[in-house]
Order: C-alpha cells, then structure tokens, then sequence
C-alpha cells in the first residue's frame, strides 16, 4: 500500500498515565502541585502536533538469520523482524504494519528549555509528552485496525523495538522504511536514541483470523476514541 501520513487531535490525556510516568506512588499533593500538573498537561498539549508514518507490507518469509535468531522479512523492504519475541508477535501474520509516532519538535525545545528554568515543571511535562505520544500512537495503532477492518484482516498489538528480545538497532532500518526523517522530522543519535525524544515506533502483525488482544472488545480499548469502525456496526475484533 502506499505510505500514509497522519496528523493528530490529541486534546486530553490520561491524569493517572502521567502521574505514573512522574513517578508518583500516593504521596502527598498540595493543592498548588495539582494544579500545577495540570496547567503543564495544558501546555503540553497545546505545543504538541501529533504525527505518524505507517505503511504495510506482506510478510515475504521467515529465514533465521546465519547467526540462528529467527527472522520475519517483510517484501518489498530491507526491514527483518528479529528475535523470539518477534517470532512470537508476527505467528500466523500475513502482513505487519510498520508505524513511527512523534509529539513534534515544539514539546522536544520545550523540555530543553525547562531542564534550564524549572527542573520540577520539567519533569511533568515530560510525563505529559511521554503519554501525549503514546496516545498519539493509539491514534496511529487505530488507523491501521480500521485499514485492516476494511480487507477482512485482524490485528494484534503494537511492539517495539527494545521490548523483548526485538534488537534497538532495528530503528534505522524501520524509521527508513516510513521515511520518518523526511516525513516526521525524527532522527537517531549514536545511541540510537530518537530525537524528538516523544516519539515511539512500532510493529503490529495483520492477520486473517481474529487475535486475542487490547481489541478483544471496545470496552477499555485504548484505540476507541479514535476508532472509525464502530460506526459500522461490526467491531474490529467480530
């Protein structure tokens, strides 16, 4: 199919998401943090623009590589899926969705000017961009399960590279494969660290049976409020 670049609304996030990624556990709050985190959520969300590249290839075979790890190889591209856990993740696929999500520059010049100013504002806003990005992902995550919906295919999660046993030094080759440099303005350090620093790459398997995961059912379905088959009448997951 032919690459597909998207922007997103990502207008609220989840309060307890970034408290987690604060590191909060139940501490005391005073009245004047809470209201704190919650202006720098605003913020964040206001300089945030949400965009993704995804494309989907058919799954061309599953050669192990000379060293033995297994490997899925995906036509038409030089991306091989690597590791058990990626074996395990692509069993029965016939195709993979390959997805790069980024928050934008703006949150990334914003978390550097706030490690200068203000190291306690500086660590809520990057909770707040570290959830805005993944809900920007679920955006993406929800395109690809509608893409899919429409050919008669169904979908597992999205995995990244570092989970697992699936190698860090997949994301050149997977970051080429979306044109994410050109398209999203994203980039690896030395370390192959992304810059911007809220940006999340992905896999997800496409298959032609149903798939035991978060799309089992609409209810708490982190794709729902982007999801553009509800309205169907016949969920992603039936």
């Amino acid at each position: 199919m032919a690459l597909k670049v998207e922007k997103y609304q990502v207008t609220s996030v989840d309060r307890a998401e970034v408290l987690r990624y604060m590191g909060y556990s139940g501490q005391p709050m005073t009245d004047e943090l809470d209201a704190r985190i919650d202006g720098v959520v605003e913020r964040c969300l206001g300089i945030a623009q949400p965009m993704a590249s995804w494309d989907v290839f058919d799954v061309a075979g599953r050669e192990p590589l000379e060293d033995g790890r297994p490997a899925v190889q995906l036509a038409g591209t030089s991306l091989q899926l690597i590791g058990e856990s990626m074996e395990k993740h692509m069993t029965g696929a016939v195709a993979a969705a390959v997805m790069a999500v980024t928050a934008g520059m703006g949150v990334e010049r914003e978390l550097r000017r706030l490690s200068l100013t203000d190291p306690v504002e500086q660590v809520i806003f990057d909770a707040a961009g570290t959830t805005a990005v993944e809900r920007a992902a679920d955006a993406c995550e929800a395109s690809i399960v509608g893409w899919a919906r429409e050919r008669g295919l169904y979908t597992n999660f999205r995995f990244s590279p570092g989970y697992g046993d699936m190698p860090l030094e997949t994301q050149p080759v997977l970051l080429a494969t979306v044109d994410a440099q050109r398209r999203l303005g994203i980039t690896l350090s030395k370390s192959l660290l992304m810059t911007p620093t809220k940006s999340v790459t992905a896999i997800i398997g496409l298959f032609e049976e149903p798939q035991l995961s978060s799309h089992a059912s609409c209810k708490d379905c982190l794709c729902s409020d982007f999801c553009r088959i509800r309205a169907t009448g016949r969920p992603c997951w039936a």
